[in-house]
């Protein structure tokens, strides 16, 4: 687990490296760091969502435990890169569409530190479908240009497309385990 944590942690540092040795300006080294750190939270998120898919029949989550921690962690270091870049970029702030995504992080955080001690399998639902929800809006809010000094890229639509087709196909597999 130690290894898996350090290998996150190591990409996280090769992405803010190769931004600082590709960029000039501070604020665009944080900004592109942002960005490709927030394409790998998208990625392990995905692939906490498809272990949990896995794990829910039997209602053990030992290795979405795992991964969602790996997940919190380099969320974590996302949020850096992200807070510095918003400072350093000068990004307004609009606090009523910070809340989402405040709560999002506060979940991302807790999660895998209780995660055992929910009984009830909806709560781990709602985190899953929450956190995919704001990660969706963040793209949406990107491909129709909302967001200073970001505009609109292919990933975009993929990233968007990734998290609906999990919400789509997790979903699906989830609600039929639960008829069974």
């Amino acid at each position: 687990m130690k290894k898996i944590i350090l290998i996150g942690v190591l990409i996280e540092f090769f992405i803010l490296l190769y931004f600082y040795f590709y960029f000039i300006d501070l604020s665009e080294v944080f900004r592109y760091s942002a960005r490709y750190s927030g394409r790998l939270s998208l990625f392990v998120y995905l692939l906490c969502f498809y272990l949990f898919s896995l794990e829910y029949k039997q209602g053990v989550f030992n290795f979405t435990k795992k991964a969602t921690l790996v997940f919190a962690i380099l969320h974590l270091i996302h949020f850096v890169y992200l807070s510095l870049s918003v400072f350093l970029n000068d990004l307004p702030i609009v606090p009523y569409k910070l809340l989402g995504g405040f709560i999002a992080y506060l979940l991302i955080i807790i999660y895998p530190l209780i995660i055992d001690k929910i009984s009830n399998s909806i709560f781990h639902i709602i985190y899953f479908y929450y956190v995919g929800i704001v990660m969706a809006m963040t793209y949406i809010a990107r491909i129709k240009g909302e967001f200073i000094g970001a505009p609109t890229e292919l990933f975009h639509y993929v990233g968007l497309s990734l998290v609906l087709l999990s919400f789509i196909i997790y979903g699906y597999k989830l609600f039929k385990i639960k008829k069974e």
